[in-house]
């Protein structure tokens, strides 16, 4: 099992929120591009405002690793008119695979149609552009039904609206920054992976947040999952527990 395949390292802090510059902060997102090109990982996810430069260096030396980013993030209330400004720029700035923040708010709040407009529209965006579309639909913030029922629905929009091309299209567990109380997990869990994956129909899941071992990782992907965001990549990678999982 060649676990790096699998994985999106992920760095998705602001500089104020990890107390650095901004400086400081492109450097970690360069060291990150680098540790993938050393231990071929899959992908780097990134902010936007990276997209560019790290595409650029990467392409420069190894295009096979692609660059993914976030949108909406990371609460995901942002507008459809926003979100879809966001990703056109991601695009436009060389972004392989765009992360949206499902407007989770929105479907708690039963605004149905809200958030499947922001599914069709963005997921045919990336699409028609040839990127991979993942909608982020934050399961700490949901019951169990609620898991289930939200991933169900995805699904069921993207292969009415997209037959053929669900492939290109993952349901994802979480963005990692969501406050629980409790101790409470905020990312992925195998409980909460195993709706999902019973619930995506043919889209593909990704488990993101909280996957701490490499045998955590193993078990994410012998359950079927396809993607693991994780911003202790090189951890899963080597055999030492993550001391921080949080992105």
């Amino acid at each position: 099992m060649e676990v790096n395949r699998y994985l999106d390292s992920t760095y998705l802090k602001t500089p104020e929120q990890a107390g650095l510059t901004q400086e400081q902060t492109r450097e970690v997102v360069y060291a990150l591009a680098d540790e993938a090109l050393a231990h071929g990982i899959f992908a780097v996810m990134i902010r936007p405002d990276f997209v560019g430069e790290i595409k650029s260096y990467l392409s420069d030396k190894q295009p096979e690793v692609k660059v993914g980013t976030v949108i909406g993030f990371h609460g995901g209330t942002a507008s459809l008119e926003d979100k879809l400004a966001e990703a056109q720029k991601a695009i436009a700035d060389g972004a392989d695979e765009l992360d949206f923040v499902i407007n989770y708010p929105a479907y708690l709040e039963g605004n149905e149609a809200l958030v499947k407009s922001e599914v069709e529209a963005c997921t045919g965006l990336c699409l028609e552009k040839g990127k991979i579309a993942k909608w982020i639909i934050e399961i700490a913030a949901l019951s169990d039904a609620q898991i289930a029922d939200l991933t169900a629905k995805i699904a069921l929009w993207v292969s009415s609206s997209f037959s053929g091309q669900e492939e290109k299209v993952f349901v994802k567990s979480s963005t990692g920054f969501y406050k629980t109380e409790g101790g409470k997990p905020n990312g992925a869990t195998f409980e909460g992976i195993a709706i999902m994956l019973e619930h995506a129909g043919k889209l593909p899941v990704k488990a993101a947040g909280g996957v701490r071992t490499p045998e955590d990782a193993r078990r994410m992907i012998e359950m079927g999952v396809l993607r693991i965001g994780t911003s202790s990549a090189l951890a899963l990678l080597g055999g030492t527990a993550a001391v921080d999982s949080s992105y």
